[in-house]
């Protein structure tokens, strides 16, 4: 065995060097309508896909049906008493491509509470994995578990006609969508809090009842789970979680399983857990500092010795913004509002001060501005919630807005199974002497 993982280190590494160079000298020869470079470094740039829900400018941020975030903080229905947009409104405006009025929200909070029951057999494949599994584990097996309550598998098994998959796929949306904020909930009080549940309240708004069942009933928190469900919920097509369920959707795999897969690509450390690095960064630099409160200049000094080792700075750049990430700026608008004094958010808000112009400074870095995941963990933090393991989760239950409403219009208009082209290696080489024609086929 060790032998042939010391020929596989070989020839990968052989191979990393020949593909290095292909790029080096080749990178930005034109195979059919993109370059090489875009072949073999992760498709950037490269349009191939159409959703609906929303759309990444790179100036602007998210737009949600051409709306942008500080637009529907404005538009977007309220809970009584609330200054935060409701998610249930913009996944009315994700679904449908129309402002919600209240009673469109309302209407969709009373779907989702009929619809929120979790079979107990979901709870106890949850409870036989250790306690010590990864948050993100646990969910994602429970959205499995709950697989088997699919109205579109047990549609297509029986027959269905294609111009009406996007029926059972649309109430497997709000059935699962109804369900995820039980499913987070547990996982949280079962690895966080003596395995202590707390029943669901049937007189709640779909985020206000996940902040109740986690055991946060302070009106601000609840307020603070409506924003980042909203701001967390779309980023156009292209990402990874979203893409995948597009894909294996593409596959007419149904919601649960689609969603389930994505969720797996949101757990990554370049995708949703990102956010879990940031807090994890910034408590590792309190510590080493020995202070809750660095100030700037001790910032600077921890971020050069971050980038210095070869590390990033968690919750700094993104792939396609070009400016501090809209959805920073609500969160900093936000902790202004509820917790101006809170010591560990003022130190994101002099990070967000100290990073961008260190990294300007290289030379190499085109978004030296915060994005998202920047903020979130702080605010969080603030009301008591510090299992930093757990903020994916959050993600999670928000990103579903999104990538579902997403799957009912692929199902809609009839999208087809996703399958690019892939080329070898040898195929690019002998394409590069002139011998073959590699995006044919």
């Amino acid at each position: 065995m060790e032998l042939l993982k010391e020929k596989f280190k070989a020839k990968a590494e052989a191979a990393g060097l020949e593909i290095k160079e292909i790029i080096k000298t080749h990178g930005s020869k034109k195979v059919g309508e993109v370059t090489l470079s875009q072949v073999y470094q992760g498709m950037r740039g490269i349009t191939g896909l159409v959703t609906e829900t929303s759309l990444l400018d790179a100036q602007e941020g998210i737009r949600f049906r051409g709306y942008s975030i500080p637009e529907l903080q404005v538009s977007l229905p309220k809970a009584p008493g609330g200054g935060e947009p409701l998610p249930e409104g913009l996944f009315h405006l994700m679904l449908l491509g129309e402002l919600p009025n209240q009673e469109d929200v309302e209407t969709i909070t009373n779907i989702w509470q009929r619809r929120s029951h979790v079979p107990n057999h979901v709870f106890a494949t949850i409870d036989a994995l250790p306690i010590t599994t990864h948050p993100m584990t646990m969910f994602v097996t429970g959205v499995m578990a709950l697989q088997t309550e699919s109205n579109f598998a047990k549609a297509y098994a029986t027959g269905i006609n294609k111009k009406d998959y996007w029926n059972p796929v649309f109430e497997d949306t709000m059935d699962l969508i109804a369900r995820l904020p039980r499913i987070a909930a547990y996982i949280y009080r079962r690895k966080y809090k003596n395995n202590e549940h707390i029943h669901p309240n049937g007189l709640l708004d779909w985020a206000g009842n996940l902040a109740h069942m986690m055991g946060y009933n302070d009106e601000s928190f609840k307020e603070l789970m409506r924003l980042y469900m909203t701001i967390h919920a779309d980023h156009e097509g292209g990402n990874v979680s979203a893409h995948t369920t597009h894909l294996v959707g593409s596959a007419l795999s149904d919601p649960y399983l689609s969603y389930a897969a994505g969720m797996n690509g949101l757990a990554g450390p370049l995708h949703g857990l990102a956010n879990q690095e940031v807090i994890k960064w910034i408590f590792e630099m309190q510590e080493s500092l020995g202070t809750d409160a660095p100030t700037s200049e001790q910032i600077a000094n921890y971020v050069q010795t971050t980038l210095s080792s070869g590390k990033v700075v968690p919750g700094y750049g993104h792939a396609v913004l070009r400016k501090t990430d809209p959805r920073f700026t609500a969160q900093m608008e936000f902790g202004k509002k509820h917790m101006p004094d809170d010591k560990l958010v003022n130190t994101v808000w002099n990070i967000y001060e100290t990073v961008p112009p260190i990294l300007q400074s290289l030379g190499k870095v085109k978004n030296p501005w915060p994005n998202v995941d920047a903020h979130s963990g702080a605010l969080l933090v603030h009301y008591g919630l510090v299992e930093y393991e757990f903020y994916t989760v959050l993600f999670a239950v928000s990103r579903a807005l999104g990538v579902l409403s997403s799957l009912c219009w692929d199902r809609a208009l009839g999208f087809p199974l996703e399958r690019p082209k892939s080329v070898t290696t040898d195929s690019v080489k002998q394409w590069l002497d002139g011998k073959a024609e590699i995006w044919e086929g």
